[in-house]
C-alpha cells in the first residue's frame, strides 16, 4: 500500500448512468445497485481518463492510501469481464432505447434551425485556403520532435469539432500546429504520455483545446491539463467548446 492518485466516486452526486464505464480502459468501473463504483484500486491507474464522461461531477482524483496499479491484474480482469460478456447483449448505454447518452444521441439539426434564405442562412459557397500547416494531424501519428512544433501555438482539437464548427480553418486553425483526437473512442493513457512527451520536447507558446459540448469530450481538456502538469512546463492554457449546433460556447 502505498499513497497515490486515484479515481474517488462520489455516490451521492452520481445517478448510475453508465457513461464512465466504458471510458475506463482498464475495466475499473462497474455500475453496482445503481451507483458507480470503483472495482478494485490496482485497476485504477489515476490517470483520469473517466472524469470528462460524468455529467454530474461525481468522479474526481484523489490522493489516499491504495494498492499500486497491477498491469498483468487488469489484462486478468478484462479478460474475465470479455468471458462473462461474451453472447450476452451487452451494449454502451447510449444504444439502450430507454437511456440516451448526451454524446451519442442521434439529432436532426435541421429541425432547430429556423427557415430562411440562402443569405440569411449563410449557405454560400465559398472557396477559403486550408490553413493546415503539417501533416500528419492525427495524436497516435504526429513525431513528437516534428519542426512544426517548435515555437507553436498547438490546437488540440477532439475530432467532432472540425466537422460541427463551420468556420473552423479560420476561425480556430489559422496560425497554429493541431493534434486531433477523440478522448471517448481512443486511448487516453497514450494521449497524456504523447501529448506530455511533446510539450517536453518542443517550446509550445501556447496550448488550446478545442472539445464539443457533450460530456464525453470534456475528457480531451482532462488529458492535455494532465499532460501538461506532467510536462512541468508552465504554458498558457485555453479552451474552446463547441456545441452541437455548431456555435461556440460561453
Amino acid at each position: 500500500m502505498a499513497r497515490r492518485s486515484i479515481v474517488h466516486i462520489d455516490e451521492d452526486k452520481c445517478n448510475g448512468c453508465g457513461l464512465c464505464v466504458p471510458s475506463c480502459a482498464e475495466g475499473a468501473i462497474k455500475i453496482i445497485d445503481g451507483k458507480a463504483r470503483l472495482v478494485s484500486d490496482k485497476y485504477c491507474d489515476g490517470l483520469g481518463a473517466c472524469l470528462g464522461t460524468c455529467p454530474q461531477g461525481a468522479i474526481t482524483i484523489i490522493e489516499r492510501e491504495a494498492e499500486a496499479f497491477d498491469e498483468e491484474a487488469v489484462k486478468a480482469h478484462l479478460e474475465s469481464v470479455i468471458e462473462e460478456f461474451e453472447g450476452e447483449d451487452f451494449a454502451c448505454p447510449g444504444s439502450n432505447p430507454s437511456f440516451s447518452c448526451p454524446g451519442s444521441r442521434p439529432m436532426d439539426l435541421r429541425e432547430t434551425k429556423k427557415a430562411a434564405s440562402a443569405s440569411e442562412a449563410g449557405d454560400i459557397s465559398i472557396s477559403i485556403k486550408s490553413q493546415l500547416r503539417q501533416w500528419p494531424v492525427q495524436l497516435m501519428l504526429v513525431p513528437v520532435n516534428a519542426l512544426y512544433f517548435e515555437n507553436a501555438d498547438l490546437l488540440i482539437t477532439a475530432d467532432c469539432v472540425a466537422v460541427a464548427y463551420p468556420n473552423y480553418h479560420l476561425g480556430m486553425l489559422k496560425g497554429k500546429a493541431v493534434v486531433i483526437g477523440c478522448p471517448k473512442l481512443d486511448d487516453g493513457n497514450y494521449y497524456v504520455e504523447k501529448l506530455s512527451a511533446i510539450l517536453k520536447n518542443n517550446n509550445i507558446k501556447s496550448l488550446t483545446v478545442a472539445h464539443m459540448e457533450v460530456p464525453c469530450c470534456f475528457g480531451m481538456v482532462k488529458i492535455a491539463e494532465e499532460a501538461l502538469r506532467r510536462s512541468g512546463k508552465n504554458i498558457p492554457f485555453n479552451t474552446i467548446e463547441v456545441g452541437v449546433g455548431g456555435e461556440i460556447l460561453d
